[in-house]
């Protein structure tokens, strides 16, 4: 049975632990697909290129391939940067077919994610009760991202024990993650965690890790990172999109 390439595209970064954690993200993945060729793609700041993952795919005999992107909300890079690069790298690669899959997020895969995390930075399900969480992303100008990571706050505190869960953004909008500490604080939390709702580090992570110190969070979880979680979340939108190839395609 034919399967499609898989396209990891990532925004990149120029800082070099971004381009690490994809590299351990992509091997996570390749052994979770073992039947899947797996490249990365970045928009920016590392290599390859989108169009230069492709073409080494491309040069490798492949005329089908799935792009996931490594995001977790659908915003700009989604709607407009992403799919450029694929038609740019499609338009000059002759019967090269590219079906960008849906974004990871939301998904509550990556919410078990973000638990596992605040548990390795040192919370236990019995402080749930007296602690304040603050949902940390890096933030988007598109209000349909906002208001997904909004609905993933509301969301996770209505399934869990946490006494609030307020979102708070390193970018674009508000309310800053020191903000959303101070507020949560000023609600009657007695503990408050930061959990950055990022997959790698850089400036923007950097910057929530920023707040959460200069606002007194007891925790901070790391970022996402190359968590199992994510890699089966990836896993997930693959298949969702390799499903929707008409079975002639396919074949």
């Amino acid at each position: 049975m034919f399967r499609p390439a898989l396209l990891l595209v990532a925004h990149g970064s120029r800082d070099p632990r971004h381009a690490a954690t994809v590299g351990a993200l992509t091997a996570r993945v390749r052994r979770l697909l073992p039947g899947v060729r797996v490249e990365t793609g970045y928009l920016d700041f590392d290599a390859p290129s989108v169009r230069d993952a492709l073409t080494r795919l491309y040069t490798r005999g492949v005329r089908d391939v799935i792009a996931v992107p490594l995001l977790l909300t659908r915003a700009f890079h989604a709607k407009t940067d992403i799919p450029a690069a694929l038609d740019e790298a499609a338009s000059v690669l002759p019967g090269l077919a590219v079906r960008q899959a849906d974004v990871l997020g939301p998904h509550p895969l990556l919410v078990r994610a973000l638990e596992r995390r605040l548990r390795e930075a040192g919370l236990r399900p019995g402080d749930a009760p007296t602690t304040g969480v603050v949902l940390a992303s890096a933030g988007s100008s598109d209000p349909e991202a906002s208001a997904v990571i909004a609905e993933i706050a509301r969301e996770w505190r209505r399934t869990t024990g946490w006494c609030s869960v307020r979102p708070a953004f390193a970018s674009a909008v508000s309310p800053r993650p020191a903000d959303a500490v101070r507020a949560l604080r000023a609600a009657g939390a007695r503990r408050v965690a930061v959990a950055p709702y990022v997959l790698a580090p850089g400036r923007l992570p950097d910057r929530i890790a920023a707040g959460a110190h200069e606002a007194g969070a007891e925790v901070l979880a790391p970022v996402l990172g190359p968590a199992p979680e994510l890699a089966h979340v990836i896993a997930t939108r693959y298949a969702e999109a390799t499903a929707l190839i008409p079975a002639a395609a396919a074949a």
